[in-house]
């Protein structure tokens, strides 16, 4: 059976990734229950390994998420020091960030609008064999579904964890709207896909 050597590269890359933002923890406590997100996301990568049913702009888009998300996992995503790379970088001053909240979560779901969308495009086309435009619709449903279940389930670990815990996962971060505001940016940037394979597509048929 051959394998994508490409495809196989970004996937030990994301393991390497993985295993270094794992190193001397800081909240271990917290990373089993962060890195499930990160086992699942896998999952899809390394069968595709083999397979190669992906197209590649799914399989990338999916290996930047999961490199977002472990990034987030280290800090729970509440304390990711972004503020204090780009300083340290020259990217931006000091005083540039006014706000005292870590909106690296916020960065983390207006991604999986944008960069698992491709993924639900094919899964629409070839799992479910829509036609190539209510595969983009469905991909749209698909991505709000998902962003409305995940805010569920953080809603539910209120219930069987302790508040601290809770809280550590879930980094609402005193916000009583973040659940909203969360699946206000998937669905932006979702929405943004959309549009772009709707006029790829327009495009594409004026070609022709």
């Amino acid at each position: 059976m051959k394998i994508d050597k490409t495809k196989l590269t970004l996937v030990l890359l994301v393991v390497i990734i993985s295993i270094i933002t794992c190193i001397n923890h800081i909240y271990p406590h917290e990373q089993i229950l962060q890195h499930i997100g990160t086992i699942l996301l896998l999952v899809p990568l390394s069968i595709d390994i083999f397979r190669q049913r992906l197209p590649m702009s799914a399989f990338a888009g999916i290996v930047c998420f999961t490199i977002l998300h472990v990034v987030g996992a280290r800090y729970i995503y509440s304390y990711v020091p972004y503020k204090e790379w780009a300083v340290s970088l020259g990217i931006v001053d000091d005083g540039f960030f006014q706000d005292p909240r870590n909106h690296y979560d916020r960065l983390v779901h207006f991604s999986f609008g944008v960069l698992l969308f491709p993924y639900f495009v094919h899964v629409c086309r070839k799992w479910v064999r829509q036609q190539p435009l209510v595969a983009v619709l469905m991909a749209w449903l698909m991505i709000q579904t998902g962003s409305m279940m995940y805010e569920l389930f953080e809603w539910m670990l209120t219930i069987v964890m302790t508040s601290e815990s809770a809280d550590y996962y879930n980094g609402q971060q005193g916000d009583i709207w973040d659940a909203q505001k969360d699946m206000a940016l998937a669905l932006l940037g979702s929405t943004g896909m959309f549009f772009y394979y709707i006029l790829r597509s327009m495009m594409t048929r004026k070609r022709c």
